[in-house]
């Protein structure tokens, strides 16, 4: 089973890289982009049938490896 997930940095935690990403944007000619955040997207196989047990092994990679909880959140999803 293949999930996917996206992590992002929870709002209210200055992101330099989107700020960064911005500037090179509006430096670019890409007139009205007021602010980025980036993240980062996973997408993991599993050798698991069922989605709930798919489910909770993605929330436990995210807790202990894949996401900061204490910056960042996550997304999961089923593919």
């Amino acid at each position: 089973m293949k999930i996917r997930i996206h992590v992002t940095l929870k709002p209210g935690v200055l992101d330099p890289q989107g700020s960064a990403i911005a500037h090179a944007l509006g430096s670019l000619g890409f007139a009205g982009v007021e602010s980025v955040r980036q993240g980062k997207y996973l997408e993991v196989e599993l050798a698991e049938t069922d989605p709930e047990n798919a489910r909770a092994a993605a929330r436990a990679m995210c807790e202990r490896l894949l996401a900061n909880t204490v910056i960042e959140t996550y997304a999961i999803e089923l593919a």
